[in-house]
């Protein structure tokens, strides 16, 4: 396999653009990485596009080239990838592939996400489709709400510990230019914050989103993918064995970690998937950033950068466009010189897709 880096990232601001629809957002992303990488259209070889529910929320189908075409990229393979909030992290993850096995040399991937032009209940009701609709039968926040009174009961975690999420995050997402929320909070107000669903409040609950990225993948650069590993769980939170789990972010590092040569130990900053502040708890945990059960007090010590972007709680969910966010926010905080070694965690419902890549200077 060829080694294969990162050299063009682009990303649009997260927030709220009633003027602005998909084809415009991931084209704003795709001209920005092709900028930064100094690479033209004509010399892109395949499209990848990461899109959760882009027929649902604004009833175009048919995406890839539809987007594709708008970016200045037709002609040329392109592909949509669909696995809920981890759409785009498996989009990076084909993309990553086309490279390091010699099909491609120079590829797109993209992700997007347009939520706002639909009223809340709907948004809602298209968000729970990444659950099982079966069997799971509510809504994200309250399933989210059943993960964190499973892991309050086994471990001890207080609302107070994942408070200190929401915090952490909106002082990150307030220095953040792009981020969807820029306002700093207190614990006292992420407890006083109106309660969504038991015992998670507003400010224990991401964003709805507008907003694209895009990052240009060649098998030459100081950035690179050093590991990058894509899992599977249960889509039903009823079939899981245990409600304070995320099995396949587990597996998923440690194949990332093996594949990079490197331990939980030796990531300097991560990129979390904070869909609800439980959630990076957790993630903390089975990414073996510290022991089981012990991602609240974690949380609250602040021993390593998480989610200096401001993460999904901050800087905004646009749910098709957070995996490749993660990777730009990644890579741009090595450009900046806040580390050398990063990760991006994101997962799909549940937990049902998990995606961990580790990227390093070289």
């Amino acid at each position: 396999m060829r080694p294969v880096a990162a050299i063009g990232i682009g990303k649009t601001a997260f927030g709220a653009f009633a003027s602005q629809g998909i084809r415009s957002l991931a084209a704003t992303a795709v001209e920005a990485a092709l900028s930064d990488a100094a690479v033209a259209a004509a010399q892109v070889e395949a499209f990848y596009l990461g899109n959760f529910a882009g027929p649902s929320f604004t009833g175009q189908s048919h995406l890839a080239p539809y987007v594709a075409g708008a970016c200045g990229l037709a002609g040329i393979p392109a592909t949509r990838f669909e696995d809920a909030c981890a759409s785009s992290g498996v989009a990076f993850h084909h993309a990553w592939q086309a490279v390091a096995s010699g099909v491609h040399d120079v590829v797109v991937v993209c992700g997007v996400e347009k939520m706002t032009n639909q009223p809340t209940a709907r948004v809602g009701e298209i968000l729970a489709m990444a659950g099982d609709v079966d069997v799971d039968r509510q809504t994200f926040p309250e399933l989210f709400a059943r993960i964190a009174r499973a892991h309050m009961e086994r471990y001890g975690t207080t609302r107070e510990q994942m408070a200190a999420v929401a915090v952490k995050n909106h002082r990150y997402g307030y220095a953040n230019p792009y981020a969807h929320l820029r306002k700093l909070i207190t614990v006292e107000q992420a407890l006083a914050g109106k309660m969504i669903a038991d015992p998670l409040t507003l400010y224990d609950c991401s964003l709805v989103s507008d907003g694209a990225a895009a990052v240009v993948l060649a098998p030459e650069g100081r950035f690179r993918v050093l590991g990058i590993a894509q899992t599977s769980d249960h889509v039903a939170l009823s079939a899981k064995a245990d409600l304070t789990r995320l099995p396949a972010v587990e597996r998923s590092a440690e194949k990332a970690y093996r594949m990079a040569g490197v331990t939980a130990a030796d990531i300097q900053f991560a990129e979390l998937h904070d869909c609800f502040t439980i959630a990076e708890i957790i993630a903390m945990e089975e990414l073996g950033f510290c022991p089981r059960g012990e991602g609240g007090a974690y949380a609250v010590s602040e021993a390593r950068p998480i989610n200096r972007s401001g993460g999904l709680k901050s800087k905004g969910h646009p749910v098709g466009a957070t995996g490749v966010a993660q990777i730009a926010d990644v890579v741009g905080q090595m450009r900046a010189g806040l580390g050398d070694l990063g990760l991006a965690q994101n997962l799909g419902g549940t937990g049902a897709t998990s995606v961990v890549t580790v990227l390093g200077k070289v």
